[in-house]
């Protein structure tokens, strides 16, 4: 499924990219792009350095080559004076071998010069380069600072920032259980307002509704039977006292 391989690499390729983004430091960054033309710098002025190094090489041979060509002219001139004119044709003939090779040693030399020129000047353009770069590469650093922390202040100043966010959800679920404890004590001050507990310090084991019930009619029935004992009692052994005369009570009133 073409379609469906394309998006998969298109996601991918943007979680990498948001991953990276996230993990990038522009100071850092800047920093290893600074370094990385440091040593750019460095390379050339060690360019420059081995050009230099083989002109003067060049040119030490190049000496050599010119005292040996004056040697053997005056070894020529000798052997003309002494009448050997084989010796002195060797002698020139060697001369002007050391002329060619002196010639090309000096085009050696002035094309290492030419290179060490344009070297030289490549590495003052670099250098200047490298050197806006450190300045311009110090000013966005502090910016980049700058900017974080003034995000960083506003984030706390706000509540934007992840961790006032974990903050604000903690103080969120405080106050949900404050509430709800508050809730708690004025339901149960209501209900013993109320006199729905009753004393523990009084009563035994909890009872239900019907134990409650079946007690007190227990109790009923005792108070009836005592009842019904006391008046069998009182019947038994007492007899009811005759009525007096009104105007008999009324004498015995007075004084």
């Amino acid at each position: 499924m073409p379609g469906l391989s394309g998006r998969m690499s298109t996601v991918i390729k943007a979680k990498v990219s948001h991953l990276l983004d996230r993990a990038e430091d522009p100071a850092e960054t800047l920093d290893y792009s600074y370094e990385k033309q440091l040593e750019q710098l460095q390379n050339v002025k060690r360019g420059i350095a081995d050009i230099v190094t083989a002109k003067k090489r060049l040119q030490l041979q190049e000496t050599s080559v010119k005292e040996q060509t004056s040697k053997l002219d005056e070894q020529a001139r000798q052997a003309m004076a002494a009448g050997r004119e084989d010796l002195a044709r060797a002698a020139l003939e060697r001369k002007h071998l050391a002329e060619g090779e002196m010639q090309s040693l000096d085009q050696q030399v002035t094309q290492l010069e030419d290179q060490q020129r344009k070297l030289i000047d490549s590495e003052q353009k670099l250098q200047a380069k490298v050197e806006a770069f450190r300045t311009k590469k110090e000013v966005i650093k502090a910016q980049y600072s700058a900017a974080e922390a003034q995000v960083q202040i506003s984030a706390a100043a706000t509540g934007v920032g992840e961790e006032m966010a974990d903050v604000g959800l903690a103080m969120q679920r405080a106050l949900e259980k404050t509430e709800d404890m508050k809730a708690r004590a004025d339901a149960v001050s209501e209900l013993e307002a109320a006199g729905t507990f009753e004393d523990i310090t009084q009563l035994g084991p909890a009872q239900d509704d019907i134990d409650r019930q079946l007690e007190q009619l227990g109790r009923s029935n005792a108070v009836d039977e005592d009842l019904a004992k006391l008046k069998a009692e009182l019947g038994q052994g007492t007899k009811s006292a005759p009525e007096l005369d009104p105007g008999a009570r009324l004498e015995e009133t007075r004084p």
